[in-house]
């Protein structure tokens, strides 16, 4: 019982960081820029299907996680810019019915492209075998995963807390009319930042592959954890989107052996205790 209990509380972590890497994202999209991006699952799931077939064509996973982010962001800004930025005049309703809208065509079209039948890479030779941890070994590769998914969100805030480009965007988000006033194009640092976002849904997306596979409705179940990653961990905050995301995923794990049918309910209801106790959650702000 205690390796079992040790294993699980090991894929907690990665499952957790996967969910972190994927809430970094929406903490940008949601938390920041304010747009309730619904599709922000199907770029998790175009993710994963952009790395099957870069992996197919170069049998190279490290090309993959290169080309991911960069062809699925470069998908997400031309969303943004066309579309979402247009719809903001109108309301948060609008860009909620356009973004469930994604959802459906993001399903349809990994369907018509890759099919509807689940697929899944190998894990790299390179991170082959695993560390030995008395009870349990932990594979090398997600070890590699919840070092890379933390290192990506560690960059994200470094890059808009640190840098000069980070300050303008936090100051665009404040007063965005005094940042236009200064010379800084506003909507477009916001579909950068947007664009940034999607980008680490989608490589959430390729580095879960190995771990977890791909099937066409993948990103649905990830949509909605990813929102109760934010609301647990407070929006805006990236170290909230760390620390939610390993509340789910541990949540998730440990009731998987205990109680297996609650384990979906488990996440919401954590979600609920929190809340009741810091309504703003773990990190955020009133």
């Amino acid at each position: 019982m205690e390796s079992l209990i040790a294993i699980q509380l090991l894929n907690g972590v990665v499952l957790g960081m996967i969910y972190a890497l994927v809430a970094a994202g929406l903490t940008l999209i949601f938390g920041m820029l304010d747009i309730p991006n619904f599709a922000h699952g199907a770029f998790y799931a175009l993710g994963a299907y952009v790395a099957y077939s870069v992996v197919a064509h170069t049998n190279s996973f490290w090309a993959a996680i290169v080309i991911v982010p960069l062809a699925v962001g470069a998908i997400g800004l031309a969303i943004d810019a066309l579309f979402i930025r247009r719809l903001a005049r109108f309301g948060h309703v609008y860009q909620i019915l356009f973004t469930l809208g994604l959802v459906f065509i993001a399903q349809e079209t990994i369907i018509l492209i890759w099919g509807a039948d689940p697929t899944s890479i190998n894990v790299p030779s390179a991170l082959d075998g695993g560390l030995s941890l008395g009870l349990v070994t932990f594979p090398y590769y997600r070890l590699f995963l919840v070092l890379a998914a933390a290192l990506l969100i560690a960059a994200v805030w470094l890059a808009l807390e640190r840098t000069k480009y980070g300050a303008i965007i936090r100051a665009g988000i404040e007063d965005p009319a005094m940042v236009d006033c200064i010379g800084f194009n506003v909507q477009r640092l916001f579909t950068l930042v947007f664009g940034i976002g999607v980008a680490l849904a989608a490589v959430a997306g390729a580095l879960s592959l190995p771990v977890r596979g791909g099937q066409p409705a993948m990103g649905e179940e990830l949509t909605a954890i990813s929102f109760v990653v934010v609301v647990i961990g407070g929006l805006g905050s990236f170290a909230g989107a760390v620390v939610g995301g390993l509340i789910v995923g541990l949540t998730q794990a440990m009731m998987t052996i205990f109680y297996p049918s609650a384990s979906e309910v488990a996440i919401f209801a954590a979600m609920v205790a929190i809340l009741l106790v810091r309504p703003q959650g773990l990190f955020g702000t009133r």
